[in-house]
This record gives structure tokens, C-alpha cells and sequence, in this order.
């Protein structure tokens, strides 16, 4: 766990970092979350180590001069779609919404920022091995697509029994135990177009 890339969360309002945490950790299952109630509680523990900061928009408004030195780190939470409300020097993350809606905007963040994996922090070697068989990969992609068992089943010629043994057998590979994390995965990998789900 050490050698995998970081990501803080500074937010005083500990259930929101909590549950964003959760969410990030499904999202991003390669990278280590940790979360600060503060500004100084991430100063104490190497703030430079991190990849990115999801930060509460009061810490930022507090704390100009740090978020601004690291702008492109910086990811601000805020609870209004309205992005006259937002700050615009900064990447805005609406959190509230309902979960889908979280997951798909974090992905969109992530593909945008790291189209075809650019300045992305390097994956743990276990993880950047190949790890499904091309077949699994057609099937996870269909499930990540929104198709239902039957449906990938007629769609690769497959019996029913099959899809529901590659899908298993995808979760156990990966470790994953829903749907939208397997979807981060694929989109992450390039597997799947973010538009496509």
C-alpha cells in the first residue's frame, strides 16, 4: 500500500469526507485516500506526497495562497451545479448529486485530465499486468455498458450460464464487488468510452 499513489481529502465535515472517501476508493481503487479535518492537518503529514486534493470550498476560500500554488492538485467540492457559484481558476466537483451522477463526473475528471493515462502516477506493477482474458474484457464492457446478462449472452453467442461464469470470474480477478467499480476500471483502462455508459 505504501508505494501507491495519494490522494487527500480536507473537508472539516467528517461523514462528507467519509463518504467521499468510500466513493474515491471504488472509483480509484489503485490509490491510496486519506482525509484532513484542515489545511494544517494535511501540512503535518507531507501535503506534496499527494496527487490530488479534494478540497471543501471554505478551505480553499481560507487558505488562497496554498490551493492557488497548487491549482492543478486541486479539486474543489462544491454543493451547487451553478458555476457562477463555483471557483473558476479551480476544477469544481459537485457532490450533491445522487452517487451515479458522482461516480461518471469523478470519471469524467479523470479521463479529461488523463486522456490515454498522461500524467497519471504509475500503477503498482501487480495491477498494470494483463489480468482478463479478451473475452472477459468484451463482457465486462457490455456490463459496464448497461447490458443485462441475457442480452450479452445473444450479443457474443454465448450461453447465459457463460456470461454469469466470466462475470464472476471478472469481480474475483479484480477484486471488485459492484458494478460501478468495475465501470471505473474499464473506463480507466480505455475499455470503455466514458459516453458510451
Amino acid at each position: 500500500m505504501n508505494n501507491r499513489p495519494k490522494i487527500a481529502i480536507i473537508d472539516p465535515n467528517t461523514l462528507s469526507a467519509l463518504g467521499l472517501k468510500a466513493i474515491l476508493q471504488n472509483v480509484m481503487p489503485i490509490m491510496t485516500v486519506d482525509t484532513f479535518g484542515s489545511l494544517s492537518e494535511l501540512e503535518a503529514n507531507e501535503p506534496e506526497s499527494y496527487f490530488h486534493y479534494f478540497t471543501a470550498m471554505s478551505v480553499v476560500v481560507e487558505n488562497m495562497a496554498f490551493f492557488t500554488e497548487h491549482k492543478r492538485k486541486t479539486i474543489v467540492l462544491t454543493l451547487s451545479l451553478d458555476t457562477m457559484s463555483q471557483l473558476s481558476d479551480f476544477k469544481c466537483l459537485c457532490v450533491n448529486v445522487p452517487e451515479p451522477e458522482l461516480v461518471r463526473s469523478l470519471l469524467m475528471l479523470e479521463q479529461h485530465a488523463h486522456g490515454k493515462g498522461e500524467h497519471l502516477p504509475p500503477m503498482p506493477a501487480i495491477l498494470s499486468q494483463k489480468i482478463l482474458s479478451d473475452r472477459e474484457i468484451e463482457v465486462m464492457s457490455l456490463i459496464v455498458q448497461g447490458y443485462i446478462n441475457k442480452e450479452i449472452a445473444d450479443k457474443l453467442n454465448i450461453g447465459l450460464a457463460t456470461v454469469i461464469t466470466h462475470r464472476k470470474n471478472i469481480m474475483d480477478k479484480l477484486g471488485m464487488k459492484s458494478v460501478s467499480a468495475l465501470t471505473i476500471y474499464a473506463v480507466m483502462h480505455g475499455y470503455v468510452d466514458i459516453n458510451k455508459i
